[in-house]
């Protein structure tokens, strides 16, 4: 499960820089604790499906399944 949550947690890194956005700043947009963005990138926490329904609505991408590219 390690290798699931730390391709998670680059895939959430990487669109998260390209949106521009710091941790706080997506934080603040999906409405959650700027801790929680820190735990899911570093590999701490897993994400609920709806913490990546969230994100991903955020972050403006076009579809959740984004955030779960090459997790197999």
């Amino acid at each position: 499960m390690d290798d699931v949550r730390q391709q998670f947690a680059a895939n959430l890194r990487r669109y998260r820089i390209a949106a521009g956005l710091s941790q706080e700043a997506l934080a603040t947009l999906c409405d959650l604790h700027r801790t929680e963005i820190s735990l899911l990138e570093r590999r701490k926490r897993s994400p609920r499906l709806e913490t990546i329904v969230i994100l991903s609505r955020g972050l403006e991408l076009n579809s959740p399944s984004q955030l779960l590219d090459d997790i197999a």
